[in-house]
């Protein structure tokens, strides 16, 4: 559970990250103080543009494959921030090292899970393939199969995968380590720990979603309070509450799985199943016609959402692994951290 749904924890067990003045007592510098506030309002604007103007847009695989691109902007945007701080690896504390590989590998962790589980939703695709080519068959043996690969098809989407089901406990070290250390004598670091913060935030709580979606329950879900005094602070607010309410109102109202274009094919499997039981022959009805039509359509979109969202967890992933790479070479050479990327080259072997 998140410290911050403690209500008698501080938010800031480690000291307050956001009191934008030096140790010394001075306020950041403009310069600082410029860099910090381009992060958090770009990061402002990235949350804004994750709200659905539609509740029917929660949860949709665009959406998801949305916020995947989102992330890996700010993740980037981390990157950016970092390079312009001129923060040489030498100045950074040994504990802010230790969180970001840590953090890096546990998202390395989720994003082999959300893979795993979108290459399983992925053969439902396939089983309904199959379904079709049955159902498309003249011989009324051929027809009458295609209810074989209609009931694995309820199956695979009532089973559960015991990889996302165990990525909650993985998610809890990111939980654990959303408050940052307190900084000590560093401007730089300051505002680096404060971006920091923000970028955790966004990202726990979209692994959230992900995760209440992919196990088909609201149990998981996370909400995160964060200070008012932040940019950001609204924006997020706002998306979370939006968010999370829908998912939670769906499921109370035995919705099976919020993710749309899934719910979409499995009314029209639930429809089909009966009247392809019942029917006798091949004496395929107009409604019986017109329910494969809308298997086909709706399962190829479903196919076309899992691609999409799969090239947005693949990217994510590399932007991830980048990121910890170009910090394990900035240790190997004491170099400034994402500054010197020809050099390392990002490869595994000069990482290691």
């Amino acid at each position: 559970m998140s410290r911050t749904q403690e209500p008698h924890r501080s938010f800031f067990p480690f000291g307050n990250p956001f009191k934008r003045t030096s140790p010394k007592g001075s306020f950041l510098s403009p310069r600082l103080l410029a860099i910090l506030n381009s992060f958090e309002e770009r990061l402002t604007l990235r949350l804004r543009k994750l709200k659905p103007t539609n509740k029917d847009d929660i949860l949709s695989l665009s959406w998801m494959k949305l916020s995947m691109e989102l992330l890996c902007e700010t993740h980037n945007d981390i990157k950016a921030l970092i390079s312009d701080l001129e923060l040489p690896i030498c100045d950074w504390e040994s504990k802010w090292i230790d969180v970001y590989l840590n953090n890096s590998m546990t998202l390395l962790d989720i994003c082999n899970t959300f893979t795993s589980e979108i290459s399983r939703l992925n053969q439902g695709h396939l089983i309904l393939q199959c379904a079709l080519l049955k159902l498309g068959s003249a011989s009324s043996v051929q027809f009458a199969r295609s209810l074989s690969f209609l009931d694995q098809w309820k199956q695979l989407i009532c089973s559960k995968n015991p990889k996302v089901e165990t990525c909650t406990a993985i998610m809890a070290t990111l939980i654990e380590t959303r408050d940052l250390p307190k900084v000590k004598n560093s401007a730089k670091g300051k505002v680096l720990m404060c971006a920091m913060y923000g970028l955790k935030t966004m990202t726990v709580s979209i692994c959230s979603v992900f995760i209440a979606a992919f196990i088909s329950s609201s149990s998981k879900l996370i909400d995160l309070q964060v200070p008012d005094t932040l940019a950001w602070a609204e924006a997020f607010t706002d998306l979370q509450t939006t968010v999370n309410r829908e998912i939670r109102n769906q499921f109370s109202n035995g919705t099976l799985t919020v993710l749309k274009e899934l719910e979409a094919v499995d009314s029209v499997v639930k429809k089909l199943h009966p009247m392809i039981h019942q029917n006798e022959g091949l004496t395929k009805t107009e409604s019986l016609q017109s329910s494969i039509s809308d298997l086909k359509t709706n399962s190829e979109e479903f196919s076309q959402g899992l691609d999409q969202l799969t090239k947005g967890v693949d990217s994510f992933f590399r932007v991830v692994l980048t990121g910890r790479n170009a910090l394990l070479c900035s240790i190997k050479s004491n170099s400034t951290v994402f500054g010197s990327t020809e050099k390392c080259g990002f490869d595994k072997k000069s990482c290691k």
